[in-house]
């Protein structure tokens, strides 16, 4: 066991000791129902003792350091919790009413909440043009508007960022110039295809700030914060001095070290800062249920930010599955009606569910990632599921449509086999870089989607939970999760899928057979690279020790730009690994590296020209089919690496991603 492990085993028996302390030697278990189907009482002991119950083994078994919760109902704060350390090298816990996290994209609603105050007032409009409101102009592709409801619902088209997305202490945050600089290039027709965007919801916080004629954050806190006494929260970075001693620290996972506070660089999308009692103000008040009346938005225009915000006309098929909402997304679950947003940054990892017909919502915030890559992701669905079942069931699953919860025993649909097989392939993300080197990530992040031999569709890693899935068809292009509340809508276009709409704000597109082959390609090309470097040495000492004659003059140089060509090949090939390695970690790689990577891969490419006059010298000096059949095999190999290269634009002038 080395130190890492010795230390994260004793920071979890540590968080033991302290949270039995704290909650009695043995952890409560929360009263069972008399009817399982009934729901629980929504009262705040009885929400305590299921917290109490639930989350002390979440962090344990996940390596989380601490979390942060809120409850609310019937108009008032039923509970707010700390659980865990807010720092464990001090070993200050997590104070609900103190202690700030990280919500993330959660931010987003407050975003959306401040544009809707303004289309309330008068001084924006949903459908007007975005051009209207800003100072700078966006590069499109089509020639259809670009609107606040677009940005609001992840439609406007434009492909993904990761460069500048979140930095550390000394970067420079400039909402103006993180939009207007290097903008993602529009790849979708606006209001036909969900593409989660941090950068569309940081320009409508940008149209926020220009058309109050305040800084967005200021904006925010004047309009959002202050009204509902939420003076514990801001958009601010770094943080006031005031709070910014009560940051919980952020990690990897529990027994690791604290990390630096984080810089987001569009702040409208992920900056916020808050407590669990200031969160807890904020549902009250987009649930219009405070007792002191105090409301951000009348109550026709919050019933207006939880209704989907596209229809058929737009989004065609697509519009049957779970939408978006102006700013939420859709996640109604056991017949109840819930709106809710996720938000991660690098260590901190949130959810807020809330359900406006009952008048009740719930928030969580993790300051740790976990031991493993997206154990936060189970953690909140399964906190959010487990409130819906406990205090807001409905039907199951069985009872609505007769389908086991493990599918084994679905129903089926007659015909849908056909449908099914039309349906199974593999697919990328439409949230991505399409035209940066990031693209190459297509042929690494793809979802196999196979046809069960009854018409249910099979998805071994459903890209919105991480687990396998089981849907089954319920007509009009859409699919219902089995054992679940989930669905997914299939667009086709002239008998061919061409995208299946998932969680709302996610398309997965069919990935083309040249891409598929493409990465299978690229490694056995690089193979073969690697192998002729190694044979040329090995056979330039087989002939010394036979004694055959070392090829003329003009066959050495030749030779030898090949494999000059081979090695940059591959040493470009291993840069860009690298390179997207650090982007993806968010560890921004210098212009200088890109360029030096492009500066090999370019010239491997240059290789192809020295193999054809090597290969053509060989034959005809009938040099043997061994050396000739050598030599096309490396072309064909550089061929391979070239054309990845200029297919997934790593030889483009434009290096932003």
């Amino acid at each position: 066991m080395d130190a890492r492990r010795i230390g994260r085993t004793a920071a979890a028996l540590a968080a033991v000791a302290v949270l039995a302390t704290a909650c009695g030697a043995q952890e409560p278990d929360p009263p069972e129902p008399e009817d399982p189907a009934a729901p629980e009482a929504f009262t705040t002991a009885n929400v305590d003792a299921w917290l109490d119950a639930t989350l002390p083994g979440m962090l344990e078994d996940s390596g989380v350091a601490g979390a942060a919760v809120a409850v609310v109902g019937d108009g008032q704060v039923l509970t707010t919790r700390g659980f865990g350390y807010a720092d464990t090298a001090s070993g200050a816990m997590v104070d609900p009413a103190d202690t700030l996290f990280r919500p993330g994209s959660v931010s987003k609603v407050f975003t959306a909440t401040a544009v809707m105050q303004l289309v309330e007032s008068g001084d924006l409009d949903l459908d007007e043009d975005v051009s209207a409101y800003l100072d700078f102009e966006i590069d499109r592709n089509y020639p259809e508007d670009v609107t606040l409801r677009h940005l609001l619902t992840h439609t406007a088209g434009f492909e993904e960022r990761i460069a500048g997305l979140i930095g550390v202490e000394g970067t420079e945050v400039d909402l103006r110039d993180s939009l207007a600089t290097d903008p993602p290039e529009q790849v979708f027709r606006p209001g036909t295809t969900p593409s989660y965007s941090n950068y569309g919801n940081s320009l409508a916080g940008y149209i926020v700030e220009r058309v109050s004629g305040v800084p967005f954050d200021d904006y925010i806190a004047e309009h959002l914060l202050r009204p509902l006494g939420m003076d514990s929260s801001s958009f601010e970075q770094p943080l006031p001095s005031d709070l910014a001693d009560r940051m919980s620290s952020g990690y990897a996972d529990s027994g690791g070290e604290a990390q630096p506070f984080e810089y987001v660089g569009t702040p409208p999308a992920g900056a916020l800062s808050a407590t669990a009692d200031d969160m807890a103000q904020f549902m009250l008040a987009q649930l219009g249920t405070r007792s002191d009346g105090v409301e951000l938005l009348s109550a026709a225009t919050r019933e207006e930010m939880f209704t989907p915000a596209l229809e058929s006309d737009s989004l065609a098929e697509f519009a049957g599955a779970q939408r978006m909402t102006l700013g939420w997304f859709q996640e109604d679950q056991n017949g109840h009606r819930i709106v809710g947003h996720g938000g991660d940054t690098n260590w901190f990892h949130s959810h807020l569910n809330l359900y406006p017909d009952d008048g009740a919502g719930i928030f969580v915030s993790f300051n740790s990632s976990g031991t493993e890559g997206y154990e936060t992701l189970g953690l909140r669905a399964d906190l959010m599921s487990g409130f819906a079942d406990r205090y807001f069931p409905g039907e199951t699953a069985a009872e609505a449509g007769g389908v086991g919860a493990d599918g084994a025993e679905g129903s089926g649909v007659q015909g849908g086999e056909a449908e099914a097989e039309d349906v199974a392939g593999v697919y990328h993300a439409s949230r991505g870089s399409q035209s940066t080197f990031l693209s190459a990530l297509d042929v690494l992040n793809t979802t196999e989607v196979t046809a069960l031999d009854d018409g249910r569709l099979y998805f071994p890693a459903d890209p919105g939970t991480m687990e396998p899935s089981v849907f089954e068809p319920v007509g009009g292009g859409v699919w219902k999760e089995v054992g679940g509340d989930r669905t997914i809508a299939v667009r086709t276009e002239d008998g061919e899928v061409t995208g299946i709409v998932h969680d709302a704000a996610f398309t997965l597109l069919p990935l083309e057979t040249e891409r598929r082959i493409a990465l299978p390609l690229l490694i056995a090309s690089v193979a073969v690279l690697l192998l002729a470097l190694l044979a040329w040495p090995t056979a330039a000492l087989w002939r010394r020790l036979r004694r055959r004659p070392a090829p003329g003059p003009e066959g050495r140089r030749w030779r030898a730009l090949v494999r000059i060509g081979a090695a940059c090949s591959v040493l470009a090939i291993a840069g860009w690994v690298a390179i997207v390695l650090m982007a993806m970690s968010l560890q921004e790689p210098s212009a200088a590296l890109i360029r030096g990577v492009q500066l090999l891969q370019l010239v491997g490419a240059l290789g192809l020209i020295p193999a054809v006059v090597k290969g053509v010298g060989e034959i005809r000096r009938k040099a043997g089919w061994r050396a000739v059949t050598g030599t096309v095999v490396v072309f064909l190999a550089l061929s391979v690496v070239a054309d990845f290269a200029i297919e997934f634009h790593m030889l483009s002038p434009n290096i932003t991603y």
